[in-house]
């Protein structure tokens, strides 16, 4: 097994040494109160990156070079797999109670993680413009014709949600090739179940209520856009960090390399 990627900064501002965590929905909150600009400043630099390819994949759905668009959608879709690192990586950060500088921090990770992060990047912008067409397609058909797609298409989202966590956790701590880091990623997907479902399922349940309240829910868009992919994941990672940095000792290595050069 690899071992853990270089240049970790040492610890910004966070709870006292000896105070014991919180856990649970307590934790969640304590995290939400204390970083929620930081939380903020994270969705901004995932919409930065992720935004291009977005915009172009939407030219394609209304018509405008379908076919051509989605292909540069997929070329702008580059940058998605490190930023995705970056940002998985500045949220456990925040977790381990060892919050910093946002900006620094992403693009620090980014920079290091960028071209072996591009390929499952570029493979999850698929997936999800994917899911777009293939859900456009359920609720515009016949129900009784698209049942069968309806629970493929719930299945494919539930098992995205349960192995990118731990995909993106890798690229962000251990020094691994990417073929070893997805079969890591869904073996502790299934090996630690329980919390990588709901891991998913706390994930994704903002975005399932915003689509069954739709379009009554857009008045939640502003919420949503300034810190709505944060808080979700927040909540999702909430469930794999703990399995992820218990297999590895994480936290642990880290408290002794600070230790080392104090």
């Amino acid at each position: 097994m690899g071992l853990f990627n270089r240049n970790f900064n040492k610890p910004g501002p966070g709870v006292r040494k000896d105070e014991p965590r919180k856990k649970g929905a307590a934790r969640f909150f304590e995290l939400l109160g204390r970083d929620f600009w930081d939380l903020i400043k994270l969705n901004m630099l995932l919409c930065i990156c992720v935004i291009p390819s977005g915009i172009i994949f939407a030219f394609g759905l209304l018509g405008l070079y379908s076919g051509i668009a989605f292909i540069l959608s997929l070329f702008l879709a580059f940058p998605v797999g490190g930023a995705f690192v970056a940002y998985v990586y500045y949220i456990t950060k925040m977790m381990r109670d060892d919050p910093s500088y946002v900006w620094y921090e992403f693009k620090r990770k980014f920079k290091e993680n960028y071209r072996q992060a591009a390929p499952i990047g570029i493979m999850c912008a698929a997936f999800v413009y994917a899911q777009i067409l293939l859900w456009g397609s359920i609720v515009v058909g016949e129900p009784g014709e698209n049942i069968l797609w309806f629970f493929i298409a719930l299945f494919s989202l539930l098992l995205f949600g349960m192995i990118t966590p731990y995909i993106f956790m890798h690229f962000a701590y251990i020094d691994l090739k990417t073929a070893g880091i997805i079969k890591n990623s869904v073996l502790m997907s299934f090996g630690y179940f329980p919390r990588s479902f709901l891991g998913a399922v706390s994930g994704g349940i903002m975005w399932i209520v915003f689509a069954l309240f739709f379009p009554v829910s857009m008045i939640f868009l502003p919420i949503i856009a300034l810190a709505g992919m944060s808080i979700s994941s927040l909540l999702c990672l909430m469930w794999g960090w703990q399995p992820f940095d218990k297999h590895f000792n994480i936290e642990e290595t880290l408290i002794k390399r600070i230790e080392e050069e104090e």
